[in-house]
């Protein structure tokens, strides 16, 4: 294993000047790198304090070392300088943006999981954070992906990458250029699809989700257009009780997923 040490002045991902807002791929935890490593997707570089250890940390320089990836020693306040936070773990890595996905890579992940295709429609979500909690949301409660369009939204950025905690690794994104075609074409294939809005007449908790299921959730100021909701099967909506009328899109998302999950008895 390739293992640098500290006191020598280096460029590019060790940089003085790196920060979590340049353009480094930067992800941190334990377990987020560890799970990335095991993913198959690229690693450039790991950077890890001194006082780093334990199981995981063993177990991240050995797939490191056969994987013949560069491994630098710094001490935590650069940790803290290169992310932004002191939440990092002792440990942080420069990644490769995963690829996008198809639409066949969603049914694969379904159908390798014998389940009823799950899946997340986002229309418009232009907040990268707001995408990474989704795809946080999302592998923690097994969806099998989600669809976005390719323009006038978010895709996979630097941002999302760290605000998802590697998840984005392994959740499916798939870019569309229509919406709208997308939904024609995988109601063909008996997809049901269910919109979140503020003003449906059903509550989330008493819509079926069991079946083959889209979840569309809509942008941060405007919701679903109304050619993408026209085409819903079903509207739903989440009740509010207290002096708010609506939950921020990555919080709804999240409270959707785990109610399907919890339907689907798993």
């Amino acid at each position: 294993m390739r293992e640098k040490g500290e006191g020598k002045r280096e460029k590019g991902f060790f940089a003085e000047s790196d920060r979590a807002d340049t353009h480094h791929n930067l992800i941190w935890g334990r377990k987020p790198i560890l799970e990335w490593l095991k993913s198959g997707l690229a690693i450039k570089t790991i950077a890890l304090s001194r006082e780093a250890g334990g199981h995981i940390i063993s177990d991240i320089l050995s797939i490191a070392e056969q994987k013949k990836i560069g491994v630098k020693r710094l001490h935590p306040a650069r940790l803290d300088h290169m992310t932004g936070t002191d939440k990092h773990q002792n440990i942080i890595a420069e990644v490769e943006l995963p690829p996008y996905s198809t639409l066949t890579d969603i049914y694969d992940v379904a159908q390798r999981r014998q389940e009823a295709p799950l899946i997340a429609m986002l229309d418009g979500v232009q907040d990268p954070h707001n995408l990474g909690a989704i795809l946080r949301s999302a592998d923690a409660a097994g969806v099998h992906g989600i669809i976005i369009p390719k323009d006038k939204a978010v895709g996979l950025t630097p941002t999302v990458l760290k605000a998802s905690a590697g998840t984005a690794a392994w959740v499916p994104v798939v870019p569309v250029t229509n919406l709208s075609r997308t939904i024609d074409e995988l109601k063909k294939q008996g997809v049901w699809f269910t919109g979140a809005i503020d003003d449906a007449d059903t509550p989330y908790t008493e819509s079926d989700m069991t079946g083959p299921t889209v979840l569309i959730l809509g942008s941060e100021g405007k919701g679903i257009r109304r050619l993408v909701r026209e085409k819903c099967d079903f509207l739903i909506r989440i009740p509010m009780y207290g002096k708010v009328s609506s939950l921020n899109v990555s919080v709804a998302a999240g409270l959707l997923f785990f109610e399907a999950r919890r339907q689907r008895g798993e």
